[in-house]
């Protein structure tokens, strides 16, 4: 059973705020490719609780990916950029594995692989 506090975001506020988060993500590119990583499907998981702490799970294109160790932070600050957000937590996980099939319409149009 989940309680109810009076700091529940409403659904008004959860939209607005998942606004901002996708227009945050939309910031922060992988060097190797011209697209960001929302649109490349990088971005898993994003979890926001009710007092505004945002846990992100997100993957690379390949696990030996030259910016592996930069890249949550570049996704930290983006999100931090956020007035009210508490903090942020960005884990890496690679299960499932990234493909292609993850990327959106506008990133394979972007990459000519349509």
């Amino acid at each position: 059973m989940t309680e109810t506090t009076a700091t529940t975001l409403s659904q008004k506020e959860l939209d607005e705020l998942t606004d901002k988060l996708v227009e945050q993500l939309k910031t922060v590119f992988d060097p190797e490719i011209p697209v960001d990583i929302y649109e490349l499907g990088l971005i898993y998981k994003v979890d926001v609780s009710d007092d505004k702490h945002v846990a992100i799970d997100m993957t690379l294109t390949a696990p030996g990916c030259p910016v592996a160790g930069e890249m949550p932070g570049w996704v930290e600050d983006a999100v931090m950029e956020i007035p009210d957000i508490k903090s942020c937590t960005v884990d890496l996980v690679f299960d499932p594995p990234w493909d292609p099939s993850r990327m959106s319409d506008e990133a394979k149009l972007q990459l000519n692989m349509f």
